[in-house]
Protein backbone atom coordinates (compact mmCIF):
# COMPACT_ATOMS: atom_id res chain seq x y z
CA UNK A 1 0.00 0.00 0.00
CA UNK A 2 1.57 3.13 -0.92
CA UNK A 3 2.30 5.97 1.45
CA UNK A 4 -0.26 8.69 1.88
CA UNK A 5 1.24 12.23 2.01
CA UNK A 6 1.86 14.66 4.42
CA UNK A 7 -1.00 17.12 4.54
CA UNK A 8 -0.53 20.24 2.24
CA UNK A 9 2.20 18.87 0.06
CA UNK A 10 2.26 17.88 -3.48
CA UNK A 11 4.01 15.03 -5.00
CA UNK A 12 7.32 16.08 -7.48
CA UNK A 13 5.92 12.18 -9.31
CA UNK A 14 9.49 11.24 -8.92
CA UNK A 15 10.12 7.85 -7.15
CA UNK A 16 12.00 7.84 -3.73
CA UNK A 17 12.52 11.97 -4.40
CA UNK A 18 9.02 11.99 -1.89
CA UNK A 19 10.43 9.79 0.46
CA UNK A 20 13.21 12.17 0.73
CA UNK A 21 11.24 15.29 0.87
CA UNK A 22 8.98 13.04 3.93
CA UNK A 23 5.95 13.01 1.35
CA UNK A 24 6.49 16.27 -1.37
CA UNK A 25 6.75 19.64 -1.71
CA UNK A 26 5.22 21.73 0.35
CA UNK A 27 1.79 23.73 -1.34
CA UNK A 28 1.52 26.78 -2.75
CA UNK A 29 5.61 27.92 -2.80
CA UNK A 30 8.71 28.00 -5.14
CA UNK A 31 11.56 25.91 -5.73
CA UNK A 32 14.67 26.29 -7.82
CA UNK A 33 15.93 23.10 -9.90
CA UNK A 34 19.54 23.19 -9.84
CA UNK A 35 21.81 21.12 -12.25
CA UNK A 36 24.74 20.87 -14.97
CA UNK A 37 22.96 20.11 -18.48
CA UNK A 38 22.20 16.45 -19.20
CA UNK A 39 21.50 16.09 -15.07
CA UNK A 40 18.08 15.24 -16.06
CA UNK A 41 16.37 19.07 -15.37
CA UNK A 42 13.68 18.61 -17.92
CA UNK A 43 12.94 15.00 -17.04
CA UNK A 44 12.05 15.56 -13.59
CA UNK A 45 10.16 18.93 -14.04
CA UNK A 46 7.80 17.06 -16.94
CA UNK A 47 7.48 14.37 -14.02
CA UNK A 48 6.56 16.80 -11.76
CA UNK A 49 3.13 18.54 -13.88
CA UNK A 50 2.46 14.84 -15.16
CA UNK A 51 1.71 14.04 -11.32
CA UNK A 52 -0.23 17.11 -11.37
CA UNK A 53 -2.23 16.19 -14.62
CA UNK A 54 -2.73 12.97 -12.63
CA UNK A 55 -4.20 14.46 -9.58
CA UNK A 56 -6.32 16.68 -11.85
CA UNK A 57 -4.43 19.68 -11.70
CA UNK A 58 -4.10 22.57 -14.48
CA UNK A 59 -0.18 22.53 -15.45
CA UNK A 60 2.02 24.87 -17.74
CA UNK A 61 5.53 24.48 -19.05
CA UNK A 62 6.64 27.68 -19.29
CA UNK A 63 9.97 27.48 -21.46
CA UNK A 64 12.75 29.69 -23.36
CA UNK A 65 14.90 26.92 -23.65
CA UNK A 66 13.51 24.08 -25.70
CA UNK A 67 10.77 24.45 -28.31
CA UNK A 68 7.58 22.48 -27.73
CA UNK A 69 8.75 19.84 -30.16
CA UNK A 70 12.01 19.16 -28.03
CA UNK A 71 9.87 18.72 -25.12
CA UNK A 72 7.53 16.54 -27.06
CA UNK A 73 10.68 14.10 -27.89
CA UNK A 74 11.79 13.52 -24.55
CA UNK A 75 8.21 13.10 -23.62
CA UNK A 76 8.06 10.11 -26.16
CA UNK A 77 11.50 8.65 -25.08
CA UNK A 78 9.74 7.75 -21.96
CA UNK A 79 6.40 6.25 -23.51
CA UNK A 80 5.00 9.68 -22.21
CA UNK A 81 2.91 12.60 -23.77
CA UNK A 82 2.24 16.05 -23.02
CA UNK A 83 -1.66 15.73 -22.62
CA UNK A 84 -2.76 18.32 -20.29
CA UNK A 85 0.28 20.16 -19.80
CA UNK A 86 0.44 22.92 -21.56
CA UNK A 87 3.25 24.48 -23.12
CA UNK A 88 3.89 28.12 -23.49
CA UNK A 89 7.08 28.75 -25.53
CA UNK A 90 8.69 31.98 -25.50
CA UNK A 91 11.29 32.42 -28.76
CA UNK A 92 13.62 34.99 -29.68
CA UNK A 93 13.38 33.87 -33.62
CA UNK A 94 10.78 32.93 -35.84
CA UNK A 95 6.84 34.19 -36.43
CA UNK A 96 3.95 33.59 -34.25
CA UNK A 97 2.14 30.31 -34.51
CA UNK A 98 -1.21 28.77 -33.07
CA UNK A 99 -1.34 25.35 -32.13
CA UNK A 100 -4.23 23.90 -29.46
CA UNK A 101 -1.74 22.77 -26.83
CA UNK A 102 0.53 25.76 -27.16
CA UNK A 103 1.00 29.78 -27.61
CA UNK A 104 4.17 31.07 -28.89
CA UNK A 105 5.48 34.67 -28.43
CA UNK A 106 7.48 36.07 -30.72
CA UNK A 107 9.58 39.09 -28.99
CA UNK A 108 12.22 40.56 -31.00
CA UNK A 109 14.95 41.43 -28.40
CA UNK A 110 12.95 39.23 -26.09
CA UNK A 111 13.04 42.26 -23.43
CA UNK A 112 12.34 41.47 -20.05
CA UNK A 113 9.21 43.60 -19.64
CA UNK A 114 7.36 41.76 -22.82
CA UNK A 115 8.75 38.28 -21.29
CA UNK A 116 7.04 38.97 -17.55
CA UNK A 117 3.97 40.00 -19.34
CA UNK A 118 3.43 37.14 -21.39
CA UNK A 119 3.74 34.84 -18.55
CA UNK A 120 1.75 36.01 -16.40
CA UNK A 121 -0.86 36.30 -19.15
CA UNK A 122 -0.82 33.27 -19.40
CA UNK A 123 -1.02 32.25 -15.64
CA UNK A 124 -4.00 34.80 -15.50
CA UNK A 125 -5.62 32.82 -18.32
CA UNK A 126 -5.06 29.45 -17.26
CA UNK A 127 -5.00 29.16 -13.52
CA UNK A 128 -2.69 26.82 -13.04
CA UNK A 129 -1.88 24.78 -9.91
CA UNK A 130 1.77 23.77 -10.81
CA UNK A 131 4.28 25.65 -12.91
CA UNK A 132 7.59 24.71 -14.50
CA UNK A 133 10.09 27.84 -15.90
CA UNK A 134 12.58 26.44 -18.15
CA UNK A 135 14.86 28.17 -17.56
CA UNK A 136 16.44 30.65 -15.42
CA UNK A 137 19.58 31.09 -17.33
CA UNK A 138 17.79 32.83 -19.90
CA UNK A 139 16.19 35.34 -17.58
CA UNK A 140 20.32 36.21 -16.15
CA UNK A 141 21.27 36.88 -19.97
CA UNK A 142 18.08 39.30 -19.97
CA UNK A 143 18.83 41.08 -17.03
CA UNK A 144 22.13 41.72 -17.16
CA UNK A 145 22.74 42.42 -13.62
CA UNK A 146 22.71 40.37 -10.34
CA UNK A 147 20.58 43.35 -8.50
CA UNK A 148 17.53 43.66 -11.28
CA UNK A 149 17.48 39.77 -11.97
CA UNK A 150 17.07 39.18 -8.17
CA UNK A 151 14.29 41.81 -8.21
CA UNK A 152 12.77 39.97 -10.72
CA UNK A 153 12.64 36.55 -8.95
CA UNK A 154 11.43 39.02 -6.32
CA UNK A 155 8.36 39.97 -8.15
CA UNK A 156 7.69 36.82 -10.16
CA UNK A 157 7.91 35.15 -6.55
CA UNK A 158 5.17 37.46 -4.86
CA UNK A 159 2.91 37.14 -7.96
CA UNK A 160 2.70 33.57 -7.92
CA UNK A 161 2.17 33.05 -4.19
CA UNK A 162 -1.26 35.12 -4.41
CA UNK A 163 -2.40 33.15 -7.12
CA UNK A 164 -1.55 29.47 -4.83
CA UNK A 165 0.67 28.37 -7.77
CA UNK A 166 3.78 25.65 -6.98
CA UNK A 167 6.24 26.91 -9.74
CA UNK A 168 9.32 24.94 -10.28
CA UNK A 169 12.47 27.25 -11.70
CA UNK A 170 15.22 25.10 -13.55
CA UNK A 171 18.36 26.77 -13.03
CA UNK A 172 21.16 25.51 -15.60
CA UNK A 173 24.57 25.62 -13.71
CA UNK A 174 27.16 26.58 -16.43
CA UNK A 175 30.70 26.36 -15.43
CA UNK A 176 33.17 29.13 -14.59
CA UNK A 177 29.85 31.67 -14.76
CA UNK A 178 30.01 34.25 -11.95
CA UNK A 179 26.91 34.01 -9.94
CA UNK A 180 28.59 36.24 -6.89
CA UNK A 181 26.20 39.07 -5.37
CA UNK A 182 22.52 37.08 -7.08
CA UNK A 183 21.63 34.68 -3.78
CA UNK A 184 18.75 33.94 -5.43
CA UNK A 185 18.58 30.51 -3.40
CA UNK A 186 17.07 32.46 -0.61
CA UNK A 187 14.43 33.57 -2.27
CA UNK A 188 13.42 30.11 -2.99
CA UNK A 189 11.16 28.18 0.14
CA UNK A 190 13.87 24.92 -1.62
CA UNK A 191 16.19 24.36 -3.75
CA UNK A 192 16.94 20.42 -5.05
CA UNK A 193 20.24 19.82 -6.95
CA UNK A 194 21.09 17.46 -9.31
CA UNK A 195 24.70 16.53 -9.83
CA UNK A 196 25.82 14.56 -12.47
CA UNK A 197 29.80 12.85 -12.80
CA UNK A 198 31.44 10.91 -15.12
CA UNK A 199 34.05 8.47 -13.19
CA UNK A 200 37.82 7.32 -14.60
CA UNK A 201 35.35 4.45 -15.59
CA UNK A 202 31.63 3.00 -15.55
CA UNK A 203 29.06 4.83 -16.78
CA UNK A 204 27.71 8.61 -15.06
CA UNK A 205 27.05 8.62 -11.87
CA UNK A 206 23.77 11.06 -10.92
CA UNK A 207 23.30 12.10 -7.35
CA UNK A 208 20.45 14.11 -5.68
CA UNK A 209 20.54 16.59 -2.53
CA UNK A 210 18.14 18.80 -1.13
CA UNK A 211 20.47 21.79 0.03
CA UNK A 212 17.35 23.47 1.28
CA UNK A 213 13.55 22.79 2.27
CA UNK A 214 11.88 24.94 4.88
CA UNK A 215 9.68 23.29 7.22
CA UNK A 216 10.74 19.59 5.94
CA UNK A 217 13.15 17.15 8.04
CA UNK A 218 14.49 15.79 5.11
CA UNK A 219 17.01 13.31 4.61
CA UNK A 220 20.33 15.50 4.06
CA UNK A 221 22.80 14.99 1.76
CA UNK A 222 23.55 12.83 -1.54
CA UNK A 223 20.88 10.09 -2.85
CA UNK A 224 22.25 8.17 -5.77
CA UNK A 225 19.66 8.70 -8.70
CA UNK A 226 19.42 7.52 -12.34
CA UNK A 227 17.67 7.96 -15.68
CA UNK A 228 15.64 5.79 -17.09
CA UNK A 229 13.62 4.82 -20.10
CA UNK A 230 9.86 4.91 -19.25
CA UNK A 231 10.42 5.71 -15.82
CA UNK A 232 12.40 8.62 -16.05
CA UNK A 233 14.55 10.41 -13.02
CA UNK A 234 14.27 7.56 -10.13
CA UNK A 235 16.11 8.59 -6.96
CA UNK A 236 17.11 6.14 -4.59
CA UNK A 237 17.10 7.51 -0.52
CA UNK A 238 20.64 6.95 1.19
CA UNK A 239 19.59 3.89 3.11
CA UNK A 240 18.29 4.53 7.22
CA UNK A 241 18.81 1.57 9.12
CA UNK A 242 16.45 2.93 11.46
CA UNK A 243 13.71 2.80 9.50
CA UNK A 244 13.26 -0.63 10.06
CA UNK A 245 11.43 -2.32 12.26
CA UNK A 246 13.21 -4.31 14.83
CA UNK A 247 13.03 -8.22 14.71
CA UNK A 248 12.92 -9.16 18.46
CA UNK A 249 12.33 -13.03 17.68
CA UNK A 250 15.60 -14.90 18.38
CA UNK A 251 16.56 -17.65 15.93
CA UNK A 252 18.75 -19.98 15.02
CA UNK A 253 19.38 -20.44 11.32
CA UNK A 254 21.03 -24.15 9.69
CA UNK A 255 22.74 -24.91 7.39
CA UNK A 256 21.48 -28.47 6.50
CA UNK A 257 24.47 -29.88 7.73
CA UNK A 258 24.99 -30.68 11.33
CA UNK A 259 28.43 -30.64 11.41
CA UNK A 260 28.45 -27.22 10.39
CA UNK A 261 25.98 -26.15 12.45
CA UNK A 262 27.61 -27.91 15.27
CA UNK A 263 30.79 -24.92 14.61
CA UNK A 264 28.16 -22.65 15.25
CA UNK A 265 27.22 -23.55 18.28
CA UNK A 266 23.62 -25.23 16.82
CA UNK A 267 23.19 -22.49 13.97
CA UNK A 268 24.00 -18.57 13.28
CA UNK A 269 21.63 -16.02 14.26
CA UNK A 270 18.84 -13.96 12.75
CA UNK A 271 19.75 -10.59 12.38
CA UNK A 272 23.53 -10.98 11.73
CA UNK A 273 26.13 -10.59 8.97
CA UNK A 274 28.42 -13.36 8.32
CA UNK A 275 31.59 -12.82 6.24
CA UNK A 276 32.55 -16.24 4.08
CA UNK A 277 36.21 -15.20 3.35
CA UNK A 278 38.45 -17.53 1.50
CA UNK A 279 40.89 -18.27 -1.74
CA UNK A 280 39.32 -19.11 -5.07
CA UNK A 281 38.15 -22.26 -4.96
CA UNK A 282 37.87 -23.03 -1.22
CA UNK A 283 33.86 -23.21 -1.69
CA UNK A 284 32.39 -19.31 -0.78
CA UNK A 285 29.88 -19.42 -3.35
CA UNK A 286 29.15 -23.45 -1.83
CA UNK A 287 28.38 -22.16 1.59
CA UNK A 288 25.64 -19.60 -0.30
CA UNK A 289 24.11 -22.60 -1.80
CA UNK A 290 23.84 -24.45 1.12
CA UNK A 291 22.61 -21.89 3.66
CA UNK A 292 19.90 -20.65 0.52
CA UNK A 293 18.87 -24.53 -0.11
CA UNK A 294 18.03 -24.96 3.82
CA UNK A 295 16.12 -21.89 4.05
CA UNK A 296 14.17 -22.50 0.94
CA UNK A 297 12.91 -26.22 2.10
CA UNK A 298 11.83 -24.26 4.87
CA UNK A 299 9.55 -22.54 3.05
CA UNK A 300 11.45 -19.00 3.46
CA UNK A 301 12.32 -16.36 1.01
CA UNK A 302 16.25 -16.26 -0.16
CA UNK A 303 17.89 -13.10 -1.95
CA UNK A 304 20.76 -14.05 -3.60
CA UNK A 305 22.58 -11.56 -5.64
CA UNK A 306 25.38 -12.33 -7.87
CA UNK A 307 28.42 -10.04 -9.58
CA UNK A 308 31.08 -12.79 -10.71
CA UNK A 309 29.11 -15.66 -11.76
CA UNK A 310 26.13 -15.90 -14.28
CA UNK A 311 22.65 -17.11 -13.14
CA UNK A 312 22.85 -20.61 -15.67
CA UNK A 313 26.17 -20.98 -13.68
CA UNK A 314 25.01 -20.89 -10.32
CA UNK A 315 22.50 -23.18 -11.08
CA UNK A 316 24.60 -25.79 -12.64
CA UNK A 317 27.28 -25.38 -9.77
CA UNK A 318 24.24 -26.01 -6.78
CA UNK A 319 22.76 -28.81 -9.02
CA UNK A 320 26.15 -30.35 -9.24
CA UNK A 321 26.08 -30.76 -5.30
CA UNK A 322 22.49 -32.31 -5.38
CA UNK A 323 21.07 -28.64 -4.61
CA UNK A 324 17.52 -28.05 -6.80
CA UNK A 325 16.72 -24.46 -7.00
CA UNK A 326 15.68 -23.71 -10.16
CA UNK A 327 12.01 -24.08 -9.41
CA UNK A 328 12.17 -21.93 -6.30
CA UNK A 329 13.52 -19.42 -8.47
CA UNK A 330 10.30 -19.86 -10.81
CA UNK A 331 7.88 -19.77 -7.96
CA UNK A 332 9.20 -17.11 -6.75
CA UNK A 333 10.86 -17.74 -3.29
CA UNK A 334 14.54 -17.71 -4.61
CA UNK A 335 15.09 -13.85 -5.36
CA UNK A 336 18.16 -14.04 -7.97
CA UNK A 337 19.89 -11.19 -9.55
CA UNK A 338 23.08 -10.69 -11.58
CA UNK A 339 24.68 -7.68 -12.22
CA UNK A 340 26.58 -5.47 -14.26
CA UNK A 341 28.76 -4.14 -11.48
CA UNK A 342 29.58 -1.05 -13.56
CA UNK A 343 26.28 -0.14 -14.33
CA UNK A 344 24.75 0.03 -10.26
CA UNK A 345 25.28 2.41 -7.81
CA UNK A 346 25.76 1.71 -4.34
CA UNK A 347 22.12 3.48 -3.46
CA UNK A 348 20.02 1.43 -6.28
CA UNK A 349 21.81 -1.69 -5.05
CA UNK A 350 20.53 -0.54 -1.41
CA UNK A 351 16.87 -0.54 -2.60
CA UNK A 352 17.01 -3.90 -4.56
CA UNK A 353 18.08 -5.67 -1.30
CA UNK A 354 15.69 -3.06 0.46
CA UNK A 355 12.74 -4.25 -1.16
CA UNK A 356 13.42 -7.83 -1.20
CA UNK A 357 13.31 -7.58 2.30
CA UNK A 358 9.97 -5.26 3.48
CA UNK A 359 8.24 -6.30 -0.26
CA UNK A 360 9.23 -10.32 -0.74
CA UNK A 361 10.28 -11.16 3.19
CA UNK A 362 13.58 -12.24 2.51
CA UNK A 363 14.79 -13.97 5.69
CA UNK A 364 18.42 -14.78 3.88
CA UNK A 365 20.73 -12.63 1.94
CA UNK A 366 23.59 -13.42 0.16
CA UNK A 367 26.16 -11.35 -1.74
CA UNK A 368 27.96 -12.68 -3.65
CA UNK A 369 30.51 -11.52 -3.74
CA UNK A 370 31.17 -8.51 -1.68
CA UNK A 371 35.19 -8.30 -3.05
CA UNK A 372 33.27 -8.32 -6.97
CA UNK A 373 30.69 -5.74 -5.98
CA UNK A 374 33.61 -3.37 -4.06
CA UNK A 375 35.83 -3.45 -7.00
CA UNK A 376 33.90 -2.07 -9.55
CA UNK A 377 33.32 1.33 -7.69
CA UNK A 378 35.30 4.74 -8.27
CA UNK A 379 35.23 4.89 -4.36
CA UNK A 380 35.52 1.99 -2.75
CA UNK A 381 35.71 3.15 0.91
CA UNK A 382 32.49 4.84 0.48
CA UNK A 383 30.65 2.11 -0.86
CA UNK A 384 31.81 0.15 2.33
CA UNK A 385 29.92 2.73 4.28
CA UNK A 386 26.46 2.34 2.16
CA UNK A 387 26.74 -1.65 3.12
CA UNK A 388 27.45 -0.73 6.50
CA UNK A 389 24.03 1.11 6.59
CA UNK A 390 22.54 -1.46 4.73
CA UNK A 391 23.53 -4.53 6.81
CA UNK A 392 22.28 -2.43 9.78
CA UNK A 393 19.01 -2.62 8.07
CA UNK A 394 19.06 -5.99 7.44
CA UNK A 395 20.05 -6.77 10.98
CA UNK A 396 17.18 -4.76 12.64
CA UNK A 397 14.81 -6.50 9.82
CA UNK A 398 16.05 -10.19 11.40
CA UNK A 399 17.82 -10.93 8.03
CA UNK A 400 21.13 -13.22 8.29
CA UNK A 401 22.99 -11.73 5.55
CA UNK A 402 26.03 -13.72 4.21
CA UNK A 403 28.82 -11.42 2.47
CA UNK A 404 31.33 -13.62 0.54
CA UNK A 405 34.54 -12.18 0.47
CA UNK A 406 37.19 -13.24 -1.61
CA UNK A 407 41.11 -13.54 -0.98
CA UNK A 408 43.51 -12.76 -3.43
CA UNK A 409 46.87 -15.30 -3.47
CA UNK A 410 46.82 -18.63 -3.94
CA UNK A 411 47.60 -21.58 -1.68
CA UNK A 412 49.79 -20.71 1.07
CA UNK A 413 50.98 -17.17 0.08
CA UNK A 414 50.67 -13.60 -0.32
CA UNK A 415 46.88 -14.24 1.02
CA UNK A 416 45.41 -11.21 2.18
CA UNK A 417 42.36 -8.88 1.17
CA UNK A 418 42.26 -5.28 -0.37
CA UNK A 419 39.83 -3.80 1.60
CA UNK A 420 39.84 -4.25 5.14
CA UNK A 421 35.39 -5.50 5.67
CA UNK A 422 36.24 -7.92 8.77
CA UNK A 423 34.67 -5.21 10.90
CA UNK A 424 31.13 -6.24 8.94
CA UNK A 425 30.95 -9.10 10.10
CA UNK A 426 29.29 -10.49 13.50
CA UNK A 427 30.10 -14.16 12.25
CA UNK A 428 33.57 -14.96 10.25
CA UNK A 429 33.78 -18.12 8.19
CA UNK A 430 37.30 -18.79 6.96
CA UNK A 431 37.89 -21.13 4.24
CA UNK A 432 41.48 -22.57 3.26
CA UNK A 433 43.27 -25.12 0.95
CA UNK A 434 46.03 -26.39 2.14
CA UNK A 435 48.51 -29.67 -0.06
CA UNK A 436 48.96 -32.88 1.98
CA UNK A 437 50.21 -36.01 -0.06
CA UNK A 438 49.71 -34.91 -3.42
CA UNK A 439 45.83 -33.70 -3.21
CA UNK A 440 43.92 -30.47 -1.78
CA UNK A 441 42.15 -30.49 1.17
CA UNK A 442 39.76 -27.84 2.17
CA UNK A 443 39.65 -26.63 5.76
CA UNK A 444 37.09 -24.64 7.16
CA UNK A 445 37.11 -22.41 10.99
CA UNK A 446 34.63 -20.49 12.41
CA UNK A 447 37.29 -17.66 13.10
CA UNK A 448 34.71 -15.18 14.90
CA UNK A 449 31.34 -15.32 16.15
CA UNK A 450 29.96 -12.52 18.61
CA UNK A 451 26.45 -13.85 19.80
CA UNK A 452 26.83 -17.30 21.78
CA UNK A 453 29.61 -19.82 21.66
CA UNK A 454 31.42 -21.30 18.32
CA UNK A 455 33.86 -24.06 17.52
CA UNK A 456 37.41 -23.33 17.23
CA UNK A 457 38.75 -26.30 15.93
CA UNK A 458 39.90 -26.29 11.97
CA UNK A 459 37.37 -28.80 10.51
CA UNK A 460 37.89 -30.41 6.76
CA UNK A 461 35.08 -29.43 4.54
CA UNK A 462 34.06 -32.08 1.78
CA UNK A 463 32.56 -31.21 -1.32
CA UNK A 464 31.45 -34.00 -3.55
CA UNK A 465 29.08 -35.01 -5.98
CA UNK A 466 26.49 -35.88 -3.62
CA UNK A 467 26.56 -32.76 -1.06
CA UNK A 468 28.37 -30.87 1.27
CA UNK A 469 29.86 -32.45 4.83
CA UNK A 470 32.04 -31.72 7.12
CA UNK A 471 34.39 -33.63 9.13
CA UNK A 472 37.02 -33.70 12.10
CA UNK A 473 40.11 -32.73 10.76
CA UNK A 474 43.08 -35.28 10.72
CA UNK A 475 46.33 -33.89 10.78
CA UNK A 476 49.57 -34.78 9.07
CA UNK A 477 51.14 -37.64 10.14
CA UNK A 478 54.04 -37.39 12.97
CA UNK A 479 57.28 -37.55 11.34
CA UNK A 480 58.62 -39.71 13.93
Amino acid sequence: MPKRKAPGVVSTGITGLNEILRGGLPASNLYMLQGAPGSGKTTAALQFLRAGVEAGESCIYVTLSQTAAELEAIAVSHGWTLDGIRVEELSTSGSVGEADDQSIFLTADLRLDETRKAIEAAIEEHKPRRLVYDSLLEIRLITGDSPRFRRELIGFKSFLAKRNVVALLLDTQTPGYDRSGEEVEGLAHGVIRLDKALEEYGGVRRRVEISKMRGVPVADGYHDMAIREGKGVVVFPRIMPSTAAEATKPELIKSGVAALDDMFGGGQEAGTTTLVIGQSGTGKSTMSSLYATAALERGETVALFLFEERLETFFRRSEGLGMQLRQFHKDGKLILRDFNPNEISPGEFGQIVQDAVTQNNARVVVIDSLTGYLNSLPHREKAVRDIQSLLKFLARSGVLTMLIVAQHGLIGQNIGIDVDVSFLGDTVLLLRIMEHEGRLRRNITVVKKRHGPHDLNIQELLIESGGVSVVSYNPLPDPK
